[in-house]
């Protein structure tokens, strides 16, 4: 019985099609949301693409935000962050009454529906929502800061 289902799928791999099936293409559709999504008939494993607007297209996300950011040990971090077209950053960290500055710089990411973006520097790996001439500074897990100090967190333009 085993060699008889060996042989029957060495005879079945062998075996090779004389015409290739047709492609099939990804047709998106909007859903109730605003989200297009791939419809049930394809192939292709697309992410979800924001439909319309969204912060990345429609706001003027680029130039200078700044915010004093809570500290465990010091009054706050004067922080400054500037994003450029190219998808580009730099941030300055000055911890308040301390003589400790942090400088980095690097590229970030526009997340799939364009409305957060991840800073990819030597150290800075923050994540942020990105608003009307705002930035919201996310914790780690990509979740806006809760409690009382989380307006502390909301990075103004310049």
């Amino acid at each position: 019985m085993f060699i008889a289902g060996i042989a029957a799928a060495a005879f079945l791999s062998s075996c090779t099609p004389k015409e290739k099936a047709p492609e099939m293409t990804t047709v998106s559709k909007p859903d109730s949301t605003g989200m297009q999504t791939a419809s049930s008939d394809t192939v292709s494993k697309d992410k979800t693409v924001a439909a319309g607007d969204n912060s990345e297209n429609s706001l003027d996300w680029n130039g200078t935000y700044e915010a004093v950011v809570p500290c465990a040990d010091c009054p706050g971090i004067k922080t400054s962050l500037t994003l450029n077209k190219d998808k580009t950053f730099s941030i300055t960290e000055e911890y308040i009454d301390r003589k400790s500055k942090n400088q980095d710089k690097g590229t970030f990411e526009w997340d799939a529906t364009g409305s957060f973006i991840t800073l990819k520097g030597k150290s800075a790996q923050y994540k942020y929502k990105v608003g009307e001439n705002k930035l919201i500074q996310l914790d780690m897990d990509g979740k806006e800061i809760d409690g009382p100090n989380k307006d502390l967190y909301i990075f103004k333009k310049k």
